[in-house]
């Protein structure tokens, strides 16, 4: 109602998605008074975090007094309004939210859950930062990849070549080339 098409424009979100998880770590580093003022710094407007299982509540924020708007939610039949909508994507490490925001073309974060098992999911969110599509961070390190990044580095993630990895990925895990 009171959203014009001014006030839109000005408007830069970031979305923080956990996926169907709980990644308590990540939304509670996303939730920090730096990461929030960090945001805000870079001209950041909202933060939409998206907490899937976690019992880790961040504070909500209107935004009034001139910091940064603050909203949440557990789940979403679809995020890809969400993922559209965002100047900026810090996702844990799964390879369908990675994929689906580099395609998209937005800037983003990857955060890697250490505290899975057998955490194969770092290997690629490593190697795509590694080619400079994508940040990588740890919970513990998020601010200070923020306070660093720099979206001009990015290398846009071509469409269709995802082969190359899937069969980096392959060969590590032990699978034979195709």
């Amino acid at each position: 109602m009171g959203d014009t098409d001014e006030s839109r424009k000005c408007n830069r979100t970031a979305f923080v998605t956990v996926g169907t998880t709980s990644f308590d770590t990540l939304v509670r580093a996303v939730d920090s008074q730096e990461v929030k003022e960090e945001l805000s710094k870079r001209g950041y407007t909202h933060l939409l975090i998206q907490m899937g299982r976690g019992s880790y509540i961040p504070q909500k924020s209107t935004g009034e007094d001139g910091s940064l708007t603050v909203d949440c939610f557990t789940f979403s039949s679809s995020i890809a309004e969400n993922l559209r909508s965002a100047s900026l994507v810090i996702s844990h490490a799964g390879s369908g939210s990675i994929f689906e925001t580099l395609r998209l073309g937005k800037p983003l974060i990857v955060v890697v859950n250490e505290d899975l098992m057998d955490n194969h999911q770092s290997e690629l969110a490593e190697e795509l930062a590694d080619r400079t599509h994508l940040f990588c961070a740890r919970p513990q390190t998020l601010y200070q990849v923020i306070a660093a990044m720099s979206l001009e580095s990015l290398i846009p993630y071509p469409p269709g070549a995802a082969s190359p990895v899937a069969k980096r990925i392959n060969r590590f895990l032990g699978f034979p080339d195709d």
